[in-house]
């Protein structure tokens, strides 16, 4: 066996690489293959008649990013301005490519190394957060995994990419 099979039969062993942060007293987790960049917190351009948890948007690297927090959107409390609060890009899948969209998330800087599928379904319906996905049992307690294709109704979406609109 060379030495790249064995690094990379190494990294399947250990899991997948996941990014924590908290939202209220619980924690939950992004697949790092969807982070693009963590960034410090930004002034952002607020966006009229966009639901409470849409914080605004941003200019990085050329592009217009939306940002949601993520704590307005789940518990109705935006995140705490600390020093551990990042402003998260994600590649958001939209028809056929991905975009990018930020995430204001407390507590962003540890993480988790699992594998996939230790994330379990705990049996009780979502409702509307469709973006709640299954849950990982670690030695600190529960882990939420959130699915960052899910995150945005179809109107918000229409909102925040209305230019990817006509293309679905």
């Amino acid at each position: 066996m060379g030495p790249s099979r064995t690094r990379a039969s190494a990294r399947t062993v250990r899991g997948r690489l996941y990014l924590q942060f908290r939202m209220g007293g619980d924690r939950y987790a992004l697949d790092v293959h969807e982070v693009v960049e963590v960034l410090p917190l930004q002034r952002l351009k607020q966006l009229p008649e966009a639901p409470a948890w849409v914080a605004g948007v941003f200019a990085h690297r050329g592009a217009m990013v939306p940002v949601l927090d993520l704590g307005v959107l789940a518990y109705g409390h935006p995140a705490q301005s600390r020093t551990s609060t990042r402003l998260v890009l994600v590649d958001y899948p939209l028809a056929g490519e991905s975009r990018w969209l930020g995430l204001i998330l407390e507590q962003a800087t540890d993480t988790l190394r699992c594998h996939p599928e230790e994330f379990r379904d705990y049996g009780l319906e979502q409702g509307e957060a469709r973006y709640l996905g299954p849950v990982y049992q670690s030695a600190g307690g529960l882990v939420q995994r959130i699915r960052v294709a899910d995150l945005l109704p179809d109107e918000v979406r229409a909102l925040l990419f209305p230019a990817t609109e006509g293309a679905t």
